[in-house]
């Protein structure tokens, strides 16, 4: 039988103990190495605090003179409720108007991944994701979608496996335009199965 760790700390001592109270042994072959993983995982599953939006984009932002819709959807999605350190998990959809600043492409899914990798609500993320770029590109509009499923209610409580929950943050030119705000959720519309 492996030999159980002699002191555990921080993350895995806590998971020792809800082991404990859940009623299982952690010492057994199964559980024994259950507290080290549990920690690696909260670790990563939370990484986003450890990131700084300016090191993250380091230096993609560029002039240009582009003034068209910027749309980047389907970007996957993965959290941990706050209230129940449950997952939750979908897509974000992210569009903005530039007003002469760009972002290299691949830095909308690596912000929706910096706060996705924090306890969160999908509120907030989503207004989170959307402030970001608003505040960082300056654009004449920024407008983020999130379509997502949470575990919370689907194992537990109302238990309804087949809830979608849809949040939206519409700055600028997406909140004061309905035309412009209509063109992105026609862009993004389709049955989303996740």
């Amino acid at each position: 039988m492996p030999e159980v760790p002699v002191v555990l700390n921080g993350i895995e001592s806590s998971v020792h103990s809800i082991l404990t109270e859940i009623g299982e042994n952690p010492e057994r072959e199964g559980l024994l190495r259950t507290p080290h993983r549990v920690a690696k995982a909260y670790k990563f599953l939370t990484s986003g605090y450890d990131q700084d939006i300016h090191k993250l984009l380091n230096e993609a932002i560029f002039e240009e003179t582009y003034n068209e819709m910027v749309i980047v959807r389907d970007i996957d999605v993965f959290s941990l409720c706050e209230h129940h350190l449950l997952p939750f998990y979908g897509r974000a959809h992210i569009a903005y108007i530039p007003n002469g600043k760009i972002v290299g492409l691949s830095k909308l899914p690596r912000i929706v991944d910096m706060y996705a990798k924090r306890l969160q609500v999908q509120e907030r993320l989503t207004q989170q994701i959307a402030q970001t770029l608003f505040d960082i590109l300056q654009p004449d509009g920024v407008a983020v979608v999130i379509e997502a499923r949470h575990m919370c209610m689907m194992m537990r409580g109302v238990e309804k496996q087949n809830s979608l929950a849809t949040t939206s943050a519409m700055l600028g030119i997406f909140e004061s335009q309905q035309k412009t705000r209509a063109e992105f959720l026609n862009l993004i519309d389709r049955h989303v199965s996740l």
